[in-house]
């Protein structure tokens, strides 16, 4: 399931954390073709926390902490000043927020809560270091793959899983041992958090 769907799973079970790899978010050349992932309005309306290593980095990061700004969706770097960017620790980008502990982003939770605010919330949490693919490399490679999908005229729902699998390619296998990394290590942050709540 993407992340949308998880969230409303997980909040129908009680669910108040859980942990992803990356989310969906708003696509490359998005204000021509629309494409913007539900998870982004999920996250607007479902209260539970979503741990991830950020927005994939595939998609247009900086658009995708606009819509969750628009949508109330706080987004919290875990220990970082910046967005993390999925294989990478950093992106351009500023974290909206920043907290270090897990206890701090359940206090966080609750305090939204006790306020009556709904929607859920956005950890993002870096790869660790000697893990990653340093941002400037990747960008070579993602430039690479959404060039072959242009060529191909890949559009719509395909476009992602096309650009994963060329990345796969690329990498020669390094873009799934990094995914692996960070889903591990996303899981570890989640359950400190979930046991904080």
């Amino acid at each position: 399931t993407n992340v949308a769907a998880t969230m409303i799973a997980g909040h129908m079970a009680g669910i108040k954390v859980f942990a992803t790899g990356g989310i969906g978010g708003v696509h490359k050349g998005a204000e021509k073709s629309f494409d913007i992932s539900a998870d982004l309005d999920e996250l607007a309306r479902t209260p539970v926390i979503v741990v991830s290593a950020g927005a994939k980095a595939i998609l247009d990061i900086e658009k995708t902490l606009e819509v969750l700004e628009t949508r109330g969706v706080p987004v919290i770097g875990h220990g970082c000043e910046t967005m993390p960017a999925f294989w990478s620790r950093h992106s351009p980008f500023r974290a909206p927020l920043t907290l270090h502990a897990p206890e701090d982003i359940a206090h966080f939770y609750r305090t939204r809560q006790a306020l009556g605010l709904g929607g859920g919330v956005l950890v993002a949490n870096p790869v660790p270091e000697n893990e990653e693919i340093p941002a400037a490399e990747m960008d070579g490679y993602i430039q690479a793959a959404q060039k072959a999908a242009e060529a191909l005229n890949v559009t719509g729902k395909a476009v992602t899983p096309f650009l994963l699998s060329k990345i796969l390619e690329l990498t020669g296998g390094r873009s799934l041992k990094t995914n692996i990394a960070l889903v591990e290590n996303n899981a570890r942050l989640a359950a400190r958090i979930a046991k904080a709540l």
